[in-house]
């Protein structure tokens, strides 16, 4: 058999818990076969099979960290073992590989290669909170990080409200935890009132909120979600 690239999904929340909470039995038995990984952070991988399979070898697996820093030529020598007929893992720090995400990148030279590349099911936060929030799920775009300077998240927010009048298309993003309730704020002096915003939070984790609001109850309502992983939405009222 020619070797896979498996992308294997991993829980959304960082709380303790087991990954068979939110993902088949059938990633567990795959994932107990993988000695090659391609990882977005060493650390939370190894803390991710541990948790999955208590027993785990990882002291006989290999393991490439591909993330914001990698250089791209560095990431060739990543898929060396499936040259050598190996399966390999791709594992994020956090929901669905190389979707907002840098193994985009080791999966893109797999396929280039012409290797088996075998996506999982699992959590994936953008579209649990696109079902979750009541908006379109037929016509959606994700645009990760807004800028992070005034004017340009303003123009940004700008173009994409005019997508959401002119097409009714729901528009999703993320920030970086530590600013989630700074980004609430501009988005509320930015956004017209009537304007509805889905703020959805630690996501099947111990403290999941997803609450969708027109702007203007935002702009009164008390909430704290700093420091905690959060993704937004919006849409027409």
């Amino acid at each position: 058999m020619s070797p896979r690239l498996i992308l294997f999904p991993v829980p959304l929340s960082q709380a303790p818990g087991s990954p068979a909470d939110v993902m088949p039995a059938r990633n567990i038995e795959l994932l107990s076969e993988v000695r090659h990984f391609v990882v977005e952070n060493l650390r939370s991988a190894r803390r991710f099979l541990r948790s999955a399979i208590p027993d785990f070898p990882i002291d006989d697996c290999t393991f490439s960290e591909l993330n914001r820093h990698t250089r791209p030529e560095d990431i060739a020598a990543m898929l060396e073992p499936m040259s050598r007929g190996f399966d390999m893992g791709v594992i994020s720090e956090a929901g669905c590989p190389a979707v907002a995400d840098p193994g985009a990148d080791v999966v893109a030279l797999a396929q280039r290669k012409g290797y088996e590349v075998v996506p999982l099911v699992g959590p994936s936060s953008i579209l649990m909170a696109l079902m979750a929030s009541g908006f379109n799920g037929q016509s959606f775009a994700f645009a990760g990080y807004l800028p992070v300077d005034d004017a340009a998240r303003a123009s940004r927010l700008k173009e994409m409200q005019r997508r959401i009048i002119r097409e009714g298309q729901t528009q999703i993003f993320i920030e970086t935890p530590y600013r989630n309730n700074r980004l609430i704020a501009s988005l509320c002096e930015t956004l017209p009132s009537d304007m509805l915003l889905c703020v959805a939070s630690d996501i099947t984790g111990p403290d999941q909120s997803i609450v969708t609001l027109p702007i203007a109850r935002w702009r009164g309502r008390k909430y704290n979600y700093d420091k905690i992983p959060t993704i937004f939405l919006l849409h027409k009222n």
